[in-house]
């Protein structure tokens, strides 16, 4: 169970922290910048006991924060399944030839079930070929 809440939290750190896009959403967004991150923080470990009841700003900026991170996951989350399901073509992702490529036809069996029934039999040495008699040319004028 602890693995899993370990790579729960991994996993969501790398969502967060993925470049994303600029979105129409984001202006709507609240700013927070890092510094007051980093003070709602630490702010929080010193005082986990009745913790909005004596700092309710670091609880309003901890609630915009988690709104800020969370919408973040969201975008990384969003394009990390878009390039799982992206479909591209074999020009695209570099690779050679394919299923739907265009440079192998769909039919490059061309044996018929007759051809196929010939067993295959390896070439005669040289030694017991027939001799062909050599043609000079006074014989074929």
């Amino acid at each position: 169970m602890f693995f899993l809440l370990r790579m729960a939290f991994w996993l969501g750190l790398v969502l967060v922290l993925l470049p994303t896009g600029r979105n129409a959403d984001d202006d709507k967004l609240p700013q927070v910048s890092t510094g007051d991150a980093v003070s709602a923080a630490a702010a929080a470990v010193s005082d986990m006991s009745q913790f909005c009841v004596r700092q309710p700003a670091a609880c309003q900026i901890g609630d915009k924060a988690a709104a800020v991170i969370g919408h973040r996951a969201q975008a990384g989350a969003r394009k990390v399944y878009q390039m799982i399901t992206d479909k591209k073509n074999p020009d695209q992702t570099g690779s050679i030839g394919g299923v739907g490529s265009a440079a192998v036809s769909p039919s490059q069996d061309t044996l018929s079930a007759a051809d196929r029934e010939i067993g295959w039999r390896p070439p005669q040495p040289a030694a017991t070929m027939p001799a062909v008699p050599a043609v000079s040319a006074e014989a074929t004028k």
